[in-house]
């Protein structure tokens, strides 16, 4: 039987091969008798290949309604690994981070944890959950931003919800509340984001922008405002007014949910 060429060491995490290497720049060898598989233990490949078949075709017949989320994803896993059964993978993407959102916004270096997923793998998750993230910027980019709030809170969770450190992000917004840029102004430790309201106006000022929205994450999951995070909204507000530039709201993104000043009548 052909033997497999050498794995590259960067495709290997914890001895489990990242199953992608073997295929691209190799022929495929011929596949064995029915007698040399069961002996070399390669019958158990018609178990997974079936389900794969069934699983395509119940995504075919009624969309994602029909599958659980470690069933999407092992869908998804079967072009990225297709030499191994991915519902256990699948399973433990989803025991290691807990939701699918967080499988695609965590780090590729978390990604390869995972036993079974290397780094070839991992970045390509990473990049589906980049595209995601474009694709919701360009929602909010289409329509003027307070007409579309709900997109801006599904971008903005998208982006920061399951970061690591604080993140002070910014929107900048035209007269007409269409959105001019989007910016990350400062990241900081694990619960604290240095944030300075001179340098939030100086940047509002350069790309002429009438209204902003203010933007920041709690690692620790629960939205709550502090009273320093109710401060500092205000030190901004009353920075940017006398020059012309309305604050809109300060929303702060937790894992679970987000929490508006402006809801919670905070400012």
């Amino acid at each position: 039987m052909t033997s497999r060429p050498p794995l590259e060491a960067d495709d290997q995490t914890g001895g489990e091969p990242d199953e992608r290497g073997y295929f691209g720049d190799h022929p495929t060898p011929a596949p064995p008798s029915p007698s040399s598989g069961r002996k070399a233990g390669l019958g158990k490949a018609a178990h997974y290949h079936g389900h794969r078949d069934r699983l395509r075709e119940r995504f075919r017949q009624t969309g994602d309604r029909a599958l659980a989320d470690y069933e999407l994803l092992e869908l998804l896993l079967f072009s990225l690994i297709p030499r191994r059964d991915t519902k256990p993978i699948a399973k433990a993407l989803l025991d290691r981070f807990g939701s699918l959102p967080e499988i695609f916004g965590a780090p590729i270096e978390r990604l390869m944890e995972v036993s079974g997923i290397g780094e070839i793998v991992a970045t390509d998750l990473k990049l589906i959950g980049t595209i995601s993230h474009r694709m919701l910027k360009s929602e909010i980019k289409a329509r003027p931003v307070l007409a579309s709030w709900n997109a801006v809170i599904d971008y903005c969770r998208a982006a920061m919800a399951f970061e690591a450190r604080e993140q002070f992000r910014i929107l900048f917004l035209d007269k007409k509340n269409a959105l001019i840029a989007d910016e990350v102004q400062q990241t900081g430790t694990v619960d604290h984001t240095p944030v300075y309201p001179r340098e939030v106006v100086k940047r509002a000022l350069e790309l002429s922008a009438t209204a902003i929205v203010l933007v920041h994450n709690h690692p620790s999951g629960d939205p709550t405002p502090s009273r320093a995070d109710i401060d500092m909204t205000r030190m901004i507000i009353d920075t940017a007014k006398p020059l012309g530039i309305t604050i809109h709201d300060h929303i702060i993104i937790g894992r679970n949910g987000h929490a508006s000043l402006k809801g919670l009548r905070l400012i």
